[in-house]
């Protein structure tokens, strides 16, 4: 099991947090998705390390951007 964390700009509310975990669940092997609104942390669980450009293009269909991971 693979745990990555991202930092993610751009969400205000829980629509924002729930936009961003439906996108990312949609990850093929993605097992979890912990949003944390404040710190805009997102904390991707996995069966394999998933591709940070597929997490980065789930963030950017969701409307918002990834900074780091």
């Amino acid at each position: 099991m693979a745990t990555q964390t991202y930092t993610v700009t751009g969400m205000t509310c829980s629509h924002c947090v729930n936009s961003v975990s439906a996108e990312v669940g949609k990850i093929p092997g993605v097992t979890g998705v912990q949003v944390d609104l404040a710190s805009g942390a997102v904390t991707v669980t996995s069966d394999q390390p998933v591709d940070d450009t597929a997490v980065a293009a789930a963030v950017d269909e969701a409307g918002y951007e990834l900074v780091s991971s």
